[in-house]
């Protein structure tokens, strides 16, 4: 159908449609009564019109999205076994957190298809002869996402793996086997938004992140300007629970890595792996979890994530258990089958409010990256703590309101079902744990919005 249906009809300009609103509101105030002030920064106005849209976003999003399923390699066999049999069921990509540098990587990946199936994985420790050995296990042609990140770990533990010089004199060595690997970097933007940071904090520590390493690997001589174009920078995100904001964030994500790489002349495509976050996850009417994990994972694959990962209603308190991996792993099967999530691209395209949000996100990002590069880079911010005390005042405001009841968790601080019990259920210790350790730093510490309310009601089950 080529005939535009509006064209019988006056265009009506954003300045018309205020007008309209401000009349019927019979003189309440405009800002007050309709206009959302958000913690992010953003302040949501009730419509949205081409004439505000600004140029529109264009970004690369891939044209499908993988489902992944995650395991812990407590046993190589094990990790086999349940990887084949997630497969079978609808399994289309793997991540794998390999604790033990001796693990057996033949026996892991047995049986596997590695020049077809992608596999992601992150190690707990940090080894060239591992990724030597990995190399060689997989072979050419295999699309296997090394997740290298010593910031990231930096940042989660306060100190390094080894420390700073062994730590960078790995990445640079690493670096040589980059043909081998699908993503050799990872970022991973997930621990800011876990521990509390707002939207603009997380894509601006992404991005000071990702310039420690561009940086970095810009004064190795032997890194050639042809190798430059190769290397993919993969992120790991956490998907919140406002549904627009969370699809404007990984579009406003690509927007801002592809100019800061195209700076330095490395490839502007970056590798997105997304997952629900646990900060407002629950322990109590736990099903309701497996709400929050669905619009979690559609503006994902919405925002335009390569690959979603689900997180099990149970994890929390359950140990790993094949009935909470099938419930995550069928809810993105049933998104991508059922709901056709996998047959258009770029779907967010054109939503005036979703533009307007990924420019927003973007520009105060970039003013939040401008002040911490002006500081001295994001290590030296770390080490000086400022990046720990601006999460620590956002999640601050954030809990204040999950306190006062303004941000709600349905089953928790609304609603709440009472004759709920999960004392006796507890496999899994579901609050911070208080590890006393000598650190370099302060490490960013992830922290749920609702743990001190459960350890209450907790206390008082019979």
């Amino acid at each position: 159908m080529s005939k535009n249906l509006f064209s019988e009809f006056e265009e009506v300009s954003a300045k018309q449609w205020k007008q309209k609103i401000q009349f019927d509101l019979k003189g309440a105030d405009y800002n007050e009564k309709l206009v959302w002030n958000s913690l992010d920064g953003i302040n949501v106005k009730p419509f949205y019109h081409p004439d505000e849209a600004g140029v529109p976003v264009n970004v690369h999003s891939p044209a499908n999205w993988e489902i992944v399923e995650q395991l812990y390699v407590s046993s190589a066999g094990g990790a086999n076994k349940r990887a084949l049999e997630a497969l079978q069921k609808g399994a289309e990509a793997l991540w794998f957190t390999i604790p033990s540098e001796e693990t057996d990587l033949k026996t892991l990946f047995k049986d596997l298809d590695l020049e077809n199936v992608p596999v992601y994985i992150k190690t707990e420790f940090l080894s060239e002869n591992f990724n030597i050995r990995l190399k060689e296990t997989a072979g050419k042609g295999s699309k296997i996402y090394l997740q290298t990140d010593i910031i990231g770990h930096l940042a989660r533990s306060g100190n390094w793996y080894h420390d700073l010089q062994k730590d960078h004199e790995v990445l640079e060595t690493s670096l040589e086997h980059l043909e081998s690997f699908g993503s050799l970097i990872s970022i991973d933007l997930g621990l800011y938004q876990n521990a509390g940071a707002n939207i603009p904090q997380q894509l601006a520590y992404a991005m000071a992140h990702s310039n420690e390493y561009l940086n970095h690997i810009t004064k190795l001589d032997s890194f050639s300007e042809e190798k430059r174009k190769k290397l993919k920078f993969q992120f790991i995100t956490a998907t919140g629970p406002n549904y627009f904001f969370e699809i404007a964030k990984i579009r406003a994500l690509r927007l801002l890595f592809s100019t800061l790489a195209k700076e330095y002349g490395f490839s502007e495509e970056c590798h997105i792996l997304a997952q629900p976050s646990k900060r407002n996850k629950t322990l109590y009417d736990f099903n309701v979890n497996l709400l929050r994990t669905t619009t979690e994972s559609m503006s994902a694959i919405l925002g335009g994530a390569n690959a979603v990962c689900n997180m099990a209603y149970d994890a929390l308190y359950h140990k790993n258990n094949e009935f909470g991996r099938r419930i995550a792993r069928n809810q993105l099967l049933i998104l991508k089958h059922e709901g056709y999530f996998e047959k258009v691209s770029n779907p967010a395209n054109g939503s005036y409010y979703v533009e307007n949000l990924t420019h927003q996100f973007a520009e105060l990002a970039l003013a939040i990256f401008k002040e911490i590069e002006k500081g001295g880079g994001f290590v030296s911010q770390l080490k000086e703590g400022i990046i720990q005390k601006k999460i620590a005042e956002s999640a601050a405001k954030e809990q204040e309101q999950f306190e006062s009841g303004e941000l709600v968790l349905i089953g928790t601080n609304k609603f709440p079902n009472h004759e709920d019990k999960m004392k006796e259920e507890l496999e899994l210790y579901p609050f911070l744990k208080h590890k006393p350790r000598k650190t370099l730093l302060q490490p960013v510490i992830e922290k749920r919005l609702a743990e001190r309310t459960e350890q209450e009601r907790l206390k008082k089950e019979a």
